[in-house]
């Protein structure tokens, strides 16, 4: 991050760095009008631990059905398969593995699965590798 002062305007939820602070001097013009306009100016080293915080992806967390479904097409079951194993639709298999891909950022099953063992998401079989 650059060197400078960030402020986060009370009425946006978006990040504004208002100017460098080579000296600091530059920078206190900019702080002083935000704070006469009643913006919420936060101190550097707050500003920089908020800013550390957005640019950090939240964790994807997949519901329990995005675990059950890919786990399922690692057994080699087909998606008819899987709706008959977990009593639910075809139309809803596919679903499930749509957004195991957009969470994974994969484009196939294969490709999926593997991600999804990878990351611990998927509990190994026994006997299989490291186990």
């Amino acid at each position: 991050m650059r060197a400078g002062v960030v402020a986060l305007p009370a009425s946006e939820p978006t990040v504004e760095i208002v100017g460098e602070a080579g000296d600091g001097l530059a920078a206190v013009e900019p702080v002083e009008r935000l704070a006469a306009r009643g913006q919420t100016v936060p101190a550097p080293r707050v500003a920089e631990r908020l800013v550390a915080r957005m640019r950090r992806p939240a964790p994807v967390v997949p519901t329990t059905r995005e675990v059950q479904v890919p786990d399922a097409v690692a057994d080699g079951l087909s998606n008819a398969d899987i709706g008959k194993r977990l009593v639910i639709a075809e139309a809803t298999v596919k679903t499930h593995l749509l957004r195991v891909f957009a969470k994974s950022d994969v484009s196939d099953r294969t490709h999926g699965v593997g991600t999804a063992s990878e990351s611990g998401l998927l509990p190994r079989a026994k006997g299989g590798p490291g186990n």
